[in-house]
């Protein structure tokens, strides 16, 4: 596959699936024994009913998720994406209570594709700016110079 249709792929699941909760796509992209090299939170399964936990919790926990691709690199069987996610947490989400404040936050992802399907996944999200956003997470106070 090319490098466009492959950043096509790549770009139907962050908006598609997680974006939308159209789940039934990740059966139509995603390799069977898809292989995800980051943290997965516990409790979730691995593999392609991994990427539907995932996408289902966070859609839950924010109903209005939106992400938007900022920027995507090819090369080969590979694509790196960078998205900026924004939503308001109106609901549970991996354990904990909806704190009713909106959050944006950074995601990236690297995927290897092959023959059309996702087959490895790496990726880093900014949850703790998340966190801070929706009051899980304190904010540091600001030091300030000469104190």
């Amino acid at each position: 596959m090319s490098t466009e249709q492959n950043k096509a792929i790549a770009r139907r699941i962050a908006l598609e699936v997680f974006g939308q909760g159209r789940l039934e796509i990740v059966d139509e992209l995603v390799a069977p024994n898809v292989t995800d090299h980051g943290q997965v939170p516990p409790g979730i399964p691995t593999g392609r009913e991994g990427i539907k936990a995932i996408a289902s919790a966070l859609r839950k926990g924010f109903p209005d998720l939106t992400y938007k691709v900022d920027l995507e690199i090819a090369e080969g069987d590979f694509v790196a994406t960078h998205v900026t996610v924004t939503g308001t947490n109106k609901g549970e989400m991996f354990g904990m209570p909806a704190t009713g404040k909106r959050a944006e936050w950074t995601e990236i992802h690297i995927v290897k594709l092959v023959n059309g399907k996702l087959t490895e996944h790496w990726g880093v999200a900014d949850m703790l700016s998340a966190f801070r956003q929706l009051g899980i997470v304190p904010t540091p106070e600001p030091v300030l110079a000469g104190r």
